[in-house]
């Protein structure tokens, strides 16, 4: 059945331009909030859903601007014989290169046959529907869709309110998944027969002194009433149809009654065994109402795994675990650019699919912060716990999340930060200095727009710790690696880079006497970053050392730890 190949909208809500090629299959958007993802779903329910008119009012239009028509086109492929009628709709067959991604307005060998549909909303609120083709454009009177061919390209939604698609009601997914109707006519005649006489034995004995009074003021009225009025249904006020009949369960209970997560996994199943009737499926937060588990079962029941794809599902999503169960080939990230809006397919290098898998979150945020080591993610997290203690901001608030680069060679930050930049997100770099990466590679970067922090002088993390903070806070350090470490280790660690010439005794002495002298600054640092043994070498040790330590006494360490950890923070914060 047919697939969406092209979507162009124009001046709808928050909408002003934006054209987009989506994949055959599955089309999950994310994004920050209020980039336009639910318009996009929204956009492709109006033009393609079966409906005779819509309740479009003023601020559908883009900044309430209603002297520019809304305009939503969509080009279809894989179209059924039907539409490819040529004596129907052969002025409007076009033609779709897909290794170009270009529309030709004639069709020819080569070129899959596509037909483009239109809603066109104006100032009085009237929308029309209509084909279009270039070489048709100039024609005064519009060609439409038969409404049975409409009906056949309508998409199914999965919303909230599942009821509609659990009865036989017209347009559901249970009348498209045959051309079965119970014949309900006669049984309905009956029914109401039996109801009407039911009903009146009971009701005249509870409705006994008001029937005395209708009666009796009828006969002195004269007013046929018989010997008796009576109250009995009245059939006409009843109307039956398709849609009275629903699905039940084994012991009569409505199947409209479920909630919405088991809604949603059986009604996705139902769409996709109509696929042959209705094949474009869309969804928005497709995580509502569902249990991890219970996601991963939907995103399979729409086909995410398979190939060829039974459906072409357009989604959104603000969940890590749909991400992290999806390929990068199917995630695309919107953008509200000027002068129009973007959709970036997030693509599945092994770079952006690895950082799927470990870091969705990032992904659904505004600012990304690509963090060398398990080490510098716990030191930004560890400062912003503490900042946001003393009342300022917070980054998550501002939509910033963190990547572990995972360290290993010095360039890898940068080509995890370009993937990101790539698709639109503000990225920094928090990297150590003691590897030098290869210049080309930040200059990319930078030149980018992204931000870099690097420490001075060649130093690591650690290493800028011991050598930039205050006495006190060096003693906190120290304080901090016994209670982690047993003391043997760190005992061992600083012989080992001192060879031999100090030990922990020896380091405490210094602390008393010179209050870290620079050397012993120098050796502490080296010493608490030995590579699998490191005294703060994760996240969690390293969020509570900045905290603790590193947060209270940043305002007395030296400018080469207090000024780029400050800029930093001010970035993130300023267009976060």
């Amino acid at each position: 059945m047919a697939r969406i190949r092209k979507v162009e909208i124009r001046n709808f809500r928050a909408l002003r331009s934006l054209d987009w090629y989506p994949n055959e299959g599955i089309n999950c958007l994310i994004g920050p909030g209020d980039s336009g993802k639910s318009s996009i779903l929204d956009a492709i329910d109006l033009c393609l859903g079966a409906r005779r008119n819509l309740a479009i009012v003023d601020t559908d239009f883009f900044e309430l601007d209603v002297t520019k028509d809304i305009c939503i086109t969509l080009t279809l492929g894989e179209l059924p014989d039907s539409l490819k009628n040529i004596e129907a709709y052969g002025e409007y067959l076009r033609g779709f290169n897909a290794s170009t991604m270009t529309i030709e307005d004639e069709p020819r060998k080569g070129l899959e046959t596509v037909l483009t549909v239109r809603l066109t909303v104006q100032a009085d609120l009237e929308p029309e529907w209509s084909l279009y083709s270039d070489r048709t454009a100039a024609n005064d009177s519009p060609r439409y869709l038969a409404w049975k061919d409409r009906s056949a390209l309508a998409p199914a939604r999965l919303g909230n309110h599942p009821s509609y698609h659990l009865s036989w009601a017209r347009g559901s997914v249970l009348n498209r998944l045959s051309a079965e109707r119970a014949d309900i006519n006669a049984e309905l005649i009956q029914a109401a027969r039996e109801t009407r006489i039911g009903f009146g034995d009971k009701a005249t004995s509870q409705l006994s002194a008001t029937l005395n009074t209708v009666t009796t003021t009828a006969q002195s009225l004269g007013v046929p009433v018989g010997a008796a009025a009576t109250a009995l249904l009245d059939a006409n006020s009843v109307s039956f149809g398709d849609g009275a009949i629903s699905l039940h369960s084994e012991d009569g209970i409505p199947l409209r009654g479920l909630g919405t997560g088991s809604s949603r996994l059986l009604l996705a199943s139902l769409h996709r065994a109509a696929a042959e009737a209705a094949s474009i499926v869309l969804v928005d937060e497709i995580e509502f109402g569902l249990e991890p588990h219970r996601l991963t079962r939907l995103l399979s029941s729409l086909g995410a795994k398979e190939e060829p794809t039974p459906l072409q599902v357009f989604m959104t999503s603000h969940s890590p675990v749909a991400l992290r169960e999806l390929s990068g080939a199917q995630l695309f990230v919107v953008r509200p650019d000027t002068p129009s809006h973007q959709v970036h397919r997030v693509g599945s290098d092994n770079d952006v699919q690895s950082t799927i898998r470990c870091f969705p979150e990032a992904f659904l945020s505004r600012t990304v912060i690509v963090c060398e080591g398990a080490s510098e993610v716990g030191l930004i997290r560890g400062l912003d716990d503490y900042w946001t203690s003393q009342g300022y901001p917070s980054l998550l608030a501002d939509g910033v999340s963190y990547v572990d680069a995972g360290g290993g060679e010095p360039d890898r930050c940068f080509y995890r930060g370009r993937a990101f930049q790539k698709l639109g997100y503000r990225v920094a770099v928090v990297q150590d200095n003691d590897k030098a990466p290869t210049a080309a590679v930040v200059n990319e970067f930078t030149s980018a727009g992204g931000y870099l922090l690097a420490w001075q002088h060649s130093r690591a993390l650690e290493d800028e710790l011991f050598a930039s903070l205050p006495a006190e806070a060096v003693a906190a350090l120290i304080a901090r690696a016994l209670e982690l470490n047993p003391e043997d280790r760190i005992d061992q660690h600083i012989k080992t880079r001192s060879e031999g010439q100090m030990d922990l005794a020896t380091v405490l002495d210094d602390g008393v006497t010179s209050q870290y002298s620079p050397n012993c600054r120098a050796l502490l640092g080296a010493s608490s970053r030995i590579r699998k043994a490191g005294w703060f070498k994760s996240i969690t040790k390293m969020e509570g050392v900045a905290r603790d330590i590193v947060g209270p006494h940043l305002d007395n360490a030296d400018s080469s730890l207090k000024d780029p950890i400050c800029h930093l923070f001010e970035w993130a914060h300023r267009n976060g």
